[in-house]
Formats: C-alpha cells, sequence, structure tokens
C-alpha cells in the first residue's frame, strides 16, 4: 500500500525504524517503554498510523537520536515571514 505521507515524514520513520533494527531494540520493547501495545509501533513503522510530535520526541529519545537533529536534516530553510 502506497503512503500518503511527505517524503520527509517517510524519512523520519525509516530512520527511526532503522535506528531500532540497528540498536537490536524490538518493537514490543520499545513499545513498552512508551506504554503501548506493539501494534502502536508496527502501525507508525508501516505508515497505518502517524506519530505527532510527542510520540516522535519520545520515541527519537528512547532510541537515542537528537529529534531537533533529525529534523533539520528533512526541514528546507523557511525563510521567516
Amino acid at each position: 500500500m502506497p503512503s500518503v505521507y511527505s517524503p520527509e515524514y517517510q524519512l523520519v520513520i525509516k530512520t527511526l525504524r532503522e535506528t531500532r533494527i540497528q540498536k537490536g531494540i524490538t518493537q514490543e520493547k520499545l513499545a513498552q517503554a512508551l506504554q503501548r501495545p506493539q501494534s502502536f509501533i508496527a502501525k507508525v513503522e508501516n505508515g497505518e498510523r502517524r506519530l505527532d510530535v510527542l510520540e516522535f520526541a519520545y520515541i527519537a529519545g528512547l532510541l537515542g537520536i537528537e529529534p531537533a537533529a533529525l529534523l533539520q536534516k528533512i526541514m528546507p530553510k523557511v525563510t521567516p515571514l
């Protein structure tokens, strides 16, 4: 099923998933740390559920990723109005 999410969002999710796998963290272990069911992580990684900003920050933190650094890599330079 093709994702309706932007390439930038897909890159964030891909980075989170790849980091989780590289660190040997299971979906179950990550879900337990978030006090969520394993299906929550599976749905996020499969593009069935979108993360909100706080969920993203918590997951990134648990995986040892600095959320701001990841966002800076994907966000285009924006000129303030």
